[in-house]
């Protein structure tokens, strides 16, 4: 890598996505793993990564996921409640292939030297590029600083285009006719929890590219698949925050543009500690 400057700025291209359980009974041995070795050996370490941060699903969390009903060839997480740790890394645009061919070799490197963890299972390990971005604040956080900014929630809401929709439309149409409802002052004048959603499309891997030493899930779904992250100021079950996004994946539906797959609520970890592993079941 060649330390240059020659980008005009730091801006997001790509995303990793790993959503991941531990074997239980190893809860916590798993997230001190991946927090204390893997978080920054198999990612951050590398080149033209710049930001990581990690979320949980506890029990309670799992359980508003929705909808019920997918098919499990259209499924993000099979069964519903797969996935306890979710981690996003976000890669410098216009550098993706030099990090992730590094990614590729490092994690069977990271393997060969012991420094795995078997006792997990992938519930969906995708890489997506970024599209685009929408903010309730014309000068809010930038997108590129969301992983580092101490938002309380994420929520991730995984769709299927329907028909002929391209991402362009789905996003033109969330622009226009979703966002404003959902960056909405509340009926008592309350901010809406929902700062900022990035948009994003998996990365169909091509041959080898999509190689690793254990069993990535559910994976990344056809050409039709579209992925919105919302951060959010405030925990997901709190206020009605939960309300606007079962609100937002109605008019989705109703819209015709697209079929809900996976709508999940997450919150932050707390670095360092054994904080919620002893209530993801």
């Amino acid at each position: 890598m060649e330390p240059y400057g020659a980008d005009d700025a730091v801006r997001v291209g790509s995303m990793l996505f790993t959503l991941v359980d531990p074997t239980p009974g190893f809860e916590v041995a798993y997230s001190r793993w991946y927090e204390r070795d893997h978080f920054y050996g198999g990612c951050l370490v590398g080149p033209w990564l710049f930001a990581g941060r990690r979320w949980v699903a506890t029990r309670e969390l799992k359980d508003m996921r929705f909808p019920t009903d997918v098919p499990a060839d259209a499924a993000v997480a099979d069964p519903l409640d797969a996935g306890s740790y979710l981690a996003t890394y976000f890669v410098h645009k216009g550098h993706e292939a030099e990090h992730f061919a590094w990614a590729n070799k490092q994690v069977f490197e990271l393997y060969a030297h012991d420094r795995g963890f078997d006792e997990r299972r992938h519930a969906h390990t995708v890489l997506y590029f970024t599209t685009g971005d929408d903010h309730r604040d014309p000068d809010g956080v930038p997108t590129h600083m969301a992983l580092d900014h101490p938002y309380a929630g994420l929520v991730s809401v995984h769709v299927d285009r329907t028909g002929d929709t391209s991402h362009p439309e789905l996003t033109e149409w969330f622009s226009e006719q979703a966002a404003p409802s959902l960056f909405a002052d509340g009926a008592d004048g309350t901010r809406s929890p929902i700062d900022q959603v990035v948009h994003w499309r998996p990365i169909i891997p091509k041959g080898s590219e999509g190689d690793a030493p254990m069993d990535l899930g559910s994976g990344p779904g056809t050409r039709a698949r579209s992925l919105q992250l919302m951060f959010l100021s405030t925990d997901p079950r709190d206020g009605d925050a939960w309300q606007r996004v079962r609100d937002y994946a109605a008019a989705v539906e109703a819209s015709g543009l697209a079929t809900v797959r996976l709508a999940a609520p997450f919150i932050p970890t707390i670095f360092g500690t054994d904080t919620y592993a002893d209530q993801l079941w």
